[in-house]
């Protein structure tokens, strides 16, 4: 029987290294110091931070976020406080702890995007880089990036080249076939793919017949977005070579390793931690207890184990 202090947690990004898969998702976990008097960050694989851009943004006016059956829309529209603020005012706070620290970053231009990982990269404590590419291309009469295989190769050459940190870019399940734009991340040279990203829906108000969100549609995530993230975590492993990383209505441990025998890596916890603030710890305890009552002494055993066949009753 393998006992817990022997088990293997460890995942590979690139040249960085996490010691276990447990992470938040961007969006969920401010710039860190939010939630630290919950969570033991020395615990996490990694801290994903909110989304930066190379200005401030103010974001979309509210009402920006309202729940859903199972699940929450936002529209909070990117705001953040730009990538000089947080190197200056939220970084130092972050390099305190033991977690890698993973920078989300985002731009209407590739020549942001290239921008904003040149500044994180020269910034100490930032250890990875995820880039949102499901932002609109203002140069292309505001097609998301996520949307094109050729604009995501793009993209994600062009900021592999622009930083030395490793480049993990996040997937828009918006699409129709997400194996294609993952293929296209990974030839540009992506170290990983996480997914999924919410996914576009609305909200209406019978009495006013109104939108419930000011920006009309918004993000769709939570429970309810669960086994379309399962299913999208397994195509895309069975189709490229780099880690993926599973996001989508992760609430439980039970969750998290579903989306790792799917082939996730590493997990990301997203709208859960609104709900529990201690939603990471929580996952992270279960999935050793997982491996440890399941006699699995290599987290890497577990991943991508899905079997095909169900077994005669």
């Amino acid at each position: 029987m393998v006992h817990l202090r022997d088990i293997k947690t460890d995942v590979k990004i690139g040249s960085l290294t996490l010691r276990n898969p447990v992470m938040p998702a961007s969006g969920t976990f401010g710039y860190g110091e939010e939630f630290a008097e919950y969570v033991d960050y020395n615990l996490l694989g990694a801290i994903v931070v909110k989304g930066l851009s190379l200005e401030p943004r103010a974001g979309n006016p509210p009402p920006r976020i309202i729940e859903t059956a199972s699940g929450m829309l936002n529209a909070i529209g990117m705001e953040n406080i730009g990538v000089q603020a947080f190197i200056k005012d939220k970084l130092p706070f972050l390099r305190q702890f033991r977690c890698a620290v993973i920078a989300n970053i985002y731009g209407e231009t590739v020549e942001e995007y290239c921008k904003v990982a040149e500044v994180l990269s020269g910034a100490e404590g930032v250890h990875a880089l995820e880039v949102n590419i499901s932002c609109p291309n203002v140069e292309k009469g505001g097609v998301a990036f996520g949307t094109d295989p050729a604009m995501v190769h793009e993209v994600t050459g062009k900021v592999k080249s622009s930083t030395n940190l490793p480049v993990i870019v996040k997937l828009s399940p918006n699409v129709t076939d997400i194996t294609g734009i993952a293929v296209s991340a990974q030839d540009a040279g992506a170290d990983a793919i996480s997914l999924i990203n919410t996914m576009t829906g609305m909200s209406v108000d019978i009495i006013s017949r109104t939108s419930n969100l000011a920006n009309l549609t918004g993000g769709l995530s939570g429970p309810a977005i669960k086994p379309i993230a399962l299913r999208m975590v397994w195509e895309v492993y069975n189709k490229v070579n780099i880690p993926v990383i599973g996001i989508g209505g992760i609430t439980t441990p039970e969750d998290a390793v579903e989306f790792m025998i799917a082939g996730a890596s590493a997990v990301q916890i997203g709208t859960a931690n609104l709900i529990n603030p201690l939603a990471t710890m929580d996952v992270l305890e279960g999935i050793l207890t997982y491996l440890e009552v399941q006699d699995i002494a290599d987290l890497r055993d577990l991943v991508g184990s899905l079997k095909l066949e169900r077994p005669e009753e």
